[in-house]
Parts: C-alpha cells; structure tokens; sequence
C-alpha cells in the first residue's frame, strides 16, 4: 500500500467512527431509559476518541485527517433512519437502527484489517476493530432483548 492509499483507508474509518459518534448522540438523545442513554453517549465517546487516535495517525503520515462524518453532517447508511426512529421515540426502533450503524462500522473495520497497513497502523485499527465488535455485539444483544420486550 502506497502512503495515500494507508491514509485514505484511515480517513474512511474517521468518517464511520464520526458517523458513530453523531448516530449514538441522537440515539442517547432519542431514549428515555437511563441504561440506553448511558450506553450510548459512552460509546459515543469512544468513537470520538478513536477518531482522534486515527487523526493523528493521518498526520504522522504526512496527511490531512478527515474531520467529518461521510456526506458531511449526514448520517452514513448505516444511521440514516436514526432520526425517524428516534422521532417516533420507539426504544425498540432506535436500537434497530444502531446496531445497524454498528454493522456498517464492523463492516469497515473489516475491510481496513484485510489491507496491508504498516504494523503500527493495523494495531490501532486492530484494537479498535475489536472494541467496535464489542459494542456491535452489546447494542445487538440490547436490541433483541427490547425486540423480545414488544413482541
């Protein structure tokens, strides 16, 4: 992998964890139960800071970090429905819609781990691919439990 193909691999997970970042703000924002909102605001901020980690990655390779989420300031298709869900205030609904954003940010993790990134780089991205795994797996399992709730 050239530099900018590291670099730009880097910037996409910037703009997943950004858009992870705003989908659990609106989520926490969109739920009543103070578990849900707890969970969501702390992993919210880990994706925050894992955008930060990333950044300066980009900027020890010479390069511009990305500072946005995808399509700027619109949520990637894997948050796209948070906001409706979120609206009709359906803990079921929003739950639904972020372990949809989990899927997508699992999804791009994978595809950077199949890259051939310099050892330090495919660290970070490792450790953070398993803590992205880790929530996917905690807002799935949140899910099924309220989706067992309603039905």
């Amino acid at each position: 992998m050239t530099n900018d193909d590291v670099i730009s691999t880097l910037n996409g997970l910037i703009e997943t964890c950004k858009d992870g970042q705003d989908g659990f703000k609106t989520a926490a924002e969109g739920v009543e139960r103070s578990d849900l909102k707890s969970t969501f605001y702390d992993l919210g901020q880990q994706r925050a800071q894992f955008a930060g980690e990333l950044q300066t990655l980009v900027r020890e390779l010479g390069g511009d970090p990305e500072t946005t989420g995808s399509i700027s300031a619109s949520l990637h298709r894997g948050w796209i429905n948070i906001k409706s869900a979120v609206t009709g205030k359906d803990e079921a609904a929003i739950l639904n819609e972020a372990e949809r954003g989990e899927d997508s940010a699992k999804k791009a993790y994978t595809d950077a781990l199949k890259q051939d990134l310099p050892v330090n780089v495919k660290s970070v991205v490792k450790t953070q691919s398993e803590a992205v795994l880790a929530g996917h797996d905690r807002v799935r399992d949140l899910r099924d439990s309220a989706n067992a709730a309603t039905n």
